[in-house]
């Protein structure tokens, strides 16, 4: 049958590939270090230094997840191969769809572990902090900012990540105006630092009571939740530390006492806040590592462009700056403009579906991050 033979062309190019990754990965080294991990988990007193063990458990978490997929994607390689050669020898159509669907299955997760080895960055590994902030437009742009948080949201639930509100403000009359949240899950700042921008939304304003079209921005920065001790210095005499009463859910504890914590960076102009712990020292020391992972990162930035932007914002929150656009009316697209990637399933984007920007952002850093021509509306 033409099926079967177009399917198995298909899926033998994908042999050097699947090869390729695994060789990447350094398999072999990393079933190595399980063994080892293993052996110590086993040992008397391996839960003396319950810090150290912990970080031990997840290490080798991460390894057996990722042997475990690579083996597993192998092992799927196989079966359909077999498939497709019972296909031929019962000559029957009806097992086409069953051996589509396989490949179509092994192809997302062949790319999708592909991607991975591009994480490699030396923080890629690191939880996530976004923080969203609604631009100029009021209530629109407020709202805005809520679709993106729940994007957000949707995504890391798809991902099996975690998030963890750490500071939240209200709009006046609808949605938000600025959410600071971590998101947890291995891996988690590699992906999510391709957000760090400014998005637009084109649309039929439900706040509008004529009903014209209007254009939103919101602002999205990202950083990696370095949890060492960072060797930055924070003179006293920089900084302001306010504290004020938690917004926002959080149960009784919320507005009962001012323990919600907003740290001030005279030199740079970073604000950072937290007030998602139980208590006002514990919101101080989170947002203390906030301020020096960012401060950190910024040191980090080489090229000229970045350093020029000391404060370290992400960019005016307005027109000219945005890196990604999200139309939904008069027609419905998503398009990245650093990379090019679009789609017109909005709705399944503003949903979760971020997995094909992210990994074509990454595709666009391994390549060096190549300028791209952007005019028009776009």
């Amino acid at each position: 049958m033409v099926e079967l033979d177009n399917m198995k062309s298909e899926l033998l190019t994908y042999e050097t590939p699947l090869a390729e990754v695994r060789a990447s990965l350094d398999v072999a080294s990393k079933e190595k270090r399980i063994e080892e991990l293993d052996m110590e988990m086993q040992s008397p007193g391996f839960w003396d230094n319950p810090e150290v063990s912990n970080k031990k458990v997840k290490e080798a978490k991460n390894l057996k997840d990722t042997v475990d997929t690579i083996n597993g994607l192998g092992s799927q390689y196989n079966d359909i191969l077999e498939l497709i050669e019972m296909g031929y020898e019962d000559n029957d159509p009806a097992i086409i769809p069953d051996i589509q669907a396989e490949l179509d299955d092994f192809k997302t997760k062949l790319e999708n572990m592909r991607i991975s080895t591009l994480l490699s960055d030396e923080y890629d590994g690191y939880n996530a902090i976004i923080k969203i902030n609604a631009g100029a437009g009021g209530t629109e742009s407020c709202d805005w900012a809520s679709m993106l948080y729940r994007m957000y949201t949707r995504w890391a639930e798809r991902k099996g990540f975690s998030i963890e509100e750490l500071d939240f403000l209200d709009g006046d009359e609808a949605g938000i105006k600025s959410v600071t949240f971590q998101v947890n899950g291995e891996n988690a700042y590699g992906y999510m630092k391709s957000e760090k921008g400014v998005h637009r939304l084109v649309r039929i304003s439900p706040f509008n009571a004529q009903g014209k079209r209007q254009t939103s921005f919101v602002s999205v920065d990202v950083m990696p939740d370095i949890e060492d001790d960072i060797d930055i210095e924070v003179k006293d005499e920089d900084i302001r530390i306010d504290t004020y009463r938690s917004s926002g859910a959080g149960g009784q504890h919320i507005n009962k006492t001012s323990s919600a914590i907003r740290i001030t960076h005279f030199p740079t102009g970073i604000v950072v806040t937290c007030q998602n712990e139980r208590s006002q020292f514990q919101n101080k020391d989170k947002a203390m590592q906030m301020l020096k992972a960012k401060l950190y990162m910024l040191q980090k930035e080489a090229n000229a462009d970045k350093l020029s932007d000391i404060r370290g914002e992400v960019k005016e929150i307005g027109w000219g700056n945005q890196i990604r656009s999200y139309v939904l009316q008069p027609y419905k697209m998503v398009k990245d403009l650093r990379t090019g990637e679009e789609t017109g399933n909005a709705e399944g984007v503003l949903d979760g579906a971020l997995d094909p920007f992210i990994n074509a952002y990454l595709k666009w850093l391994s390549m060096g991050c190549p300028e791209r021509g952007v005019s028009g509306d776009d």
